[in-house]
């Protein structure tokens, strides 16, 4: 049974910085893409970043490059979102997010119904 759990969320004053990790298990990590969604309240859920399984591949959502890195540890089973200069605009519910196939490259085009999902962790970037 595949799980991801997020943590790292929290409040943080615009300009600030907030690194989100997710644990997975239940499977072979390194076998698979990782990516990052985000939904505000009221709007639909956004893509935010993906990198491949190895590693050496990332692709982030134009409101995020800069700013955001996205990063995995394949030792720990574990993908970060590293988030920095953050703007009233990032306020969200960020999840993290695993493909259903391996070996398998999405960029943003991610398999929302083919893929397994974290419960959330809340991010507000408020003063």
């Amino acid at each position: 049974q595949v799980q991801l759990v997020e943590s790292g969320g929290g409040l943080v004053q615009p300009g600030g910085s907030l690194r989100l990790s997710c644990a997975a298990s239940g499977r072979t990590f390194s076998n698979y893409a990782m990516g990052w969604f985000r939904q505000a309240p009221g709007k639909e859920r956004e893509f935010a970043a993906a990198i491949s399984w190895s590693g050496n591949i990332t692709y982030y959502a134009d409101s995020v490059k800069g700013r955001f890195t996205i990063s995995r540890d394949n030792a720990k089973n574990t993908v970060l979102l590293q988030m920095n200069n953050l703007k009233p605009e990032d306020t969200a519910v960020y999840y993290c997010t695993q493909p259903k196939k391996q070996g398998q490259w999405y960029g943003r085009n991610w398999p929302r119904e083919n893929a397994y999902w974290g419960q959330g962790t809340q991010v507000t970037v408020s003063s």
